[in-house]
């Protein structure tokens, strides 16, 4: 079953990588972008192109003030893509004078993040993105950073969070967890809870006693995940993917921690991050040779894989782009819904 790239908002880079004054050229959505600061600290995206004579406004582009300048001709742009200058032309041209002529994406700041909002039929935002306030809390760490690329639609990554016979075959989990999931429009809850060893308050391990372990994975959208572990102390991480064609993502984690905790909770958690982040390093290879079956043969312990389906489908447009087949109207009639409904 082919996927096309859905619908939301999606990370383009983290704040701190995106000073006044850079500009950055991206290749996302099957797209070529440019992301740039201002000097009034305005982050934004737009088409790469020059609507003069296409130039690609990334390589080599400029910011002069609140502008993005063309390194072709020097034509000069505004946030929204409206072309504010022309240095040569005594008459501006009457469609560049009309409105925006380069196309500007919809971008805000959430979270220690740039997003931007992708629909392939350019219409704006239908949902707002989640904060997660402990990415901008003082009494919260600076986060620890992991990105990769992988071959692999976006849903097919996303499924892990409900795929729960997995985590035994593939990372060696000792017992099947428990997971329940929660949907309500464009965000999903998935709480899952084993068992690990106990800790007391002070970060001590005790091997002879098994407490439970819980995990609490929301998504917003198809782009932004947060993930809550509760290993004595809390971890928070935030988790993003970036399609950047329909079969290519970029993965992003940001992990932080709370500061006034002991040393032993501190080792605690950094062994939990690095475990966290080798399971994934573990998934890679199956996401990347992996087909995705429009009507798995599913049993009742494999989890909630149905539902997440029938969420995710709603990120897929009816109307694709020329030469994209409209695989969301074929996944609603013949392929989620004739899933079995293990739940």
């Amino acid at each position: 079953m082919d996927l096309p790239i859905p619908f939301g908002w999606f990370a383009l880079a983290f704040s701190s990588d995106l000073e006044p004054g850079d500009v950055q050229p991206l290749y996302v959505f099957d797209e070529h972008l440019v992301l740039f600061r201002t000097h009034d600290g305005v982050a934004h995206a737009t088409a790469a192109f020059c609507p003069h004579l296409g130039a690609h406004l990334g390589h080599g582009g400029r910011v002069e003030g609140d502008h993005l300048v063309c390194p072709f001709h020097g034509w000069r742009f505004d946030g929204s893509g409206v072309c504010v200058d022309i240095p040569y032309a005594s008459v501006m041209p009457r469609r560049a004078a009309d409105g925006a002529c380069l196309f500007s994406y919809p971008v805000q700041e959430r979270s220690g993040m740039v997003w931007a909002w992708h629909h392939p039929r350019r219409r704006s935002p239908l949902f707002d993105l989640d904060e997660v306030p402990e990415l901008s809390d003082p009494e919260w760490g600076e986060p620890d950073r992991y990105e990769w690329e992988v071959s692999a639609p976006i849903q097919e990554t996303g499924e892990n969070a409900v795929d729960i016979a997995h985590f035994v075959t593939v990372h060696g989990v000792p017992e099947m967890p428990r997971a329940t999931i929660t949907l309500d429009g464009h965000r999903r809850a998935t709480h899952l809870t084993c068992t690990a060893p106990a800790i007391d308050d002070r970060g001590n391990v005790d091997l002879t006693r098994m407490a439970p372990l819980e995990l609490i994975t929301r998504s917003c959208g198809p782009g932004m995940s947060t993930q809550t572990f509760r290993l004595g102390a809390k971890t928070v991480m935030l988790g993003t993917v970036t399609p950047i064609t329909a079969t290519r993502m970029k993965l992003r984690f940001a992990f932080t921690k709370p500061k006034a905790i002991s040393g032993q909770f501190a080792m605690l958690i950094d062994a939990l991050i690095a475990e966290i982040v080798r399971q994934v390093q573990q998934d890679i290879p199956i996401w990347e040779h992996k087909i995705c079956r429009s009507s798995p043969i599913l049993c009742d312990g494999d989890g909630p894989i149905a539902k997440y389906r029938r969420w995710f489908s709603q990120f897929y447009d009816d109307e694709q782009q020329p030469g994209v087949r409209p695989v969301a109207a074929k996944y609603s009639r013949t392929g989620v819904d004739s899933l079995p409904r293990y739940e």
